[in-house]
């Protein structure tokens, strides 16, 4: 599937979400650059890896704890693929734009940001011996899309959808769109739970994606995502 809204575009310039996009591209482009042990040492520097995130807590060595805590948030621009990153800035170009305009540059920042850590705490909750190195953007745009089904229920989503071998569009609304995407997410969760590394799964961190919908369903409103007001 392939989600297009066909929603009004924004008054704004959403500029952050740009901004995000364009950081997650160049870092992917940069570590292309890499050799493999290069990039086995960036993602053991700057992604999550559960057992060391544990480590960290349990040695209560504020300095450790602080350098473990900082990748919560340098591994939401990580990824391992091209249709890891494909897939992961796609949803956000469609969905965050509209986001940022309801809260505002600033404070979406804070919310993208906020979800993806959330998120990543989420999934080292149910895997918190794993060595395998958690990356990705998909913690915090699931936030977004929590935030965009709270805010746009009733909006239209236009999906792409195989028929054999031809290919149709629906017009979905987002609750019904998105509130399968996060039941699927929630699903798989629980079926996974028996793995104890995300390379159980496929390499999906479906507890991140789960947590961080559920983050992005209560931040949002805290951040004032439901009013009316102008920004």
């Amino acid at each position: 599937m392939v989600p297009l809204h066909d929603n009004n575009p924004t008054q704004i310039t959403p500029w952050v979400n740009y901004g995000l996009i364009a950081t997650n591209i160049l870092v992917f482009l940069y570590a292309l650059t890499l050799t493999p042990s290069q990039l086995e040492e960036l993602f053991q520097t700057f992604a999550v890896v559960p057992e060391q995130l544990t480590a960290s807590f349990q040695s209560g060595n504020p300095a450790q704890m602080w350098a473990e805590g900082i990748t919560l948030f340098t591994s939401q621009f990580l990824h391992g693929g091209f249709l890891h990153l494909g897939g992961n800035m796609m949803f956000l170009w469609v969905f965050g734009n509209n986001i940022e305009e309801k809260l505002g540059r600033v404070s979406y920042l804070f919310f993208y940001l906020t979800c993806g850590a959330l998120a990543a705490l989420a999934q080292w909750g149910v895997a918190m011996q794993s060595s395998i190195p958690a990356v990705g953007a998909s913690g915090a745009i699931a936030g977004v899309l929590g935030a965009y089904i709270l805010r746009f229920p009733k909006a239209r989503i236009l999906t792409l959808v195989p028929l054999g071998f031809f290919l149709t569009t629906f017009r979905i609304p987002a609750l019904f769109f998105l509130g399968f995407w996060f039941f699927q997410q929630f699903l798989y969760g629980f079926a996974s739970l028996q793995a104890t590394t995300t390379a159980d799964t496929g390499g999906v961190a479906y507890w991140a994606h789960a947590g961080g919908f559920v983050v992005g369903l209560a931040l949002g409103p805290m951040l004032g995502l439901l009013s009316t007001k102008p920004r």
